[in-house]
């Protein structure tokens, strides 16, 4: 079967359900005269990462039910064959829950004075002004909704917290437009000048794997369950519930002591597809890619799962989403409306964790490296 053949073979299942990806499959050329405005500078041309189909992704979501064709951009055989493997699980044993609990996305300044008790006296004014400061946020964007501050001090220095709700946007830049202008206005106000003060001071969590970030919320936290059938676990995932969960179980042991942040495999592998196909900002993986998986055999044979995600940094406005092929992969996800980021981010969440069923299955029945000799080679 040549290039052409395989191709239209998975186009097809899209062109049944009325979705015509003619960006993404070469069909139409695309204008890129604006494409990069806003998104790159010192523009050269382009880099072209192939997109592959998974799915359909069966998930109980916030919306409701619905079924997901998941595009996934990348360079490594085997990942897609493996996550939409874990997707078949999912969806033929009922399918995935998915619920977005929250909204919230930092910024943390930093202010410094001659001494503590003036860095005290700040802080205990901020607090006092709180109320205009959410207003102001209000006056500075028609989205960013301040939710909460936090106030940390560190000898005559003191880091401040904010965290934004951010609508349908990822958010980043928007936060970081929104603290600035505020802060200008809280500065010239302030009774006590600090004498030093940066926008961001590396406490917010920025794009790096954090521990604060597991804990509380950054981005959007998103929690998935699903119950895999013993018939499904063997027929489809050629692996049993024990199995399964006796190798998480030894994983998770050896996350710990290898100093990790949560306790998953690769989840970076298809949160990073996702983002690439549908214009996320892929830097925000050092934090998306943290989360808890939990496996649990049941004394059917069946198996729990579990994935918490609480730093989902996406968005489907803003940023790259607006770019041809990203904006139809977003499409293609019916995801591609500003109403849809919960749902958008509940499906990143349903696939992370298609890909620790498809993976723990393969490592606990000695089938890795097989897979990888079949997909991940060149012939």
């Amino acid at each position: 079967m040549n290039f052409t053949d395989i191709q239209n073979r998975h186009l097809d299942k899209l062109i049944k359900q009325d979705k015509h990806p003619k960006y993404i499959s070469g069909q139409t050329p695309i204008d890129h005269s604006q494409s990069y405005k806003g998104n790159i500078e010192n523009f050269i041309g382009f880099a072209q990462v192939p997109i592959g189909l998974a799915g359909p992704l069966l998930l109980d979501g916030t919306a409701g039910i619905s079924q997901h064709w998941v595009p996934m951009a990348t360079t490594e055989g085997t990942l897609v064959a493996s996550y939409d493997r874990g997707i078949k699980a999912g969806s033929l044993s009922g399918g995935f829950i998915s619920r977005t609990l929250s909204n919230q996305v930092q910024r943390s300044p930093y202010f410094e004075f001659d001494s503590l008790t003036d860095a005290l006296h700040f802080a205990t004014w901020l607090k006092s002004i709180a109320p205009q400061l959410s207003a102001a946020v209000g006056d500075a964007s028609g989205f960013a909704k301040l939710s909460n501050m936090e106030v940390l001090h560190e000898g005559n220095g003191v880091h401040v917290t904010f965290s934004f709700e951010t609508g349908a946007a990822a958010g980043q830049n928007m936060v970081t437009l929104v603290t600035d202008k505020v802060l200008r206005q809280v500065l010239d106000q302030a009774p006590l000048k600090p004498t030093l003060f940066y926008l961001e001071a590396n406490m917010s969590g920025d794009k790096k794997a954090n521990h604060r970030s597991l804990s509380n919320v950054r981005g959007r936290k998103v929690i998935c369950e699903v119950v895999i059938s013993k018939e499904i676990i063997q027929s489809v995932l050629k692996s049993s519930a024990a199995n399964i969960s006796k190798f998480w179980q030894t994983g998770t042991l050896a996350a710990v002591q290898a100093g990790a942040v949560g306790n998953t495999a690769h989840i970076s592998n298809g949160l990073t597809a996702i983002f690439i196909a549908c214009g996320q900002d892929v830097a925000c993986i050092a934090e998306a890619a943290v989360g808890i998986v939990r496996m649990e055999a049941k004394s059917n044979g069946d198996l729990y799962a579990s994935m918490t995600l609480p730093g989902l940094i996406v968005g489907t406005v803003g940023g790259g989403t607006g770019l041809p092929t990203q904006k139809e992969s977003l499409e293609l996800m019916d995801c591609s409306t500003s109403a849809d980021v919960g749902k958008f981010a509940e499906v990143c969440c349903a696939v992370a964790l298609a890909g620790e069923l498809s993976i723990g299955a393969a490592i606990a029945e000695g089938h890795f490296a097989a897979a990888h000799q079949e997909h991940g080679r060149k012939k």
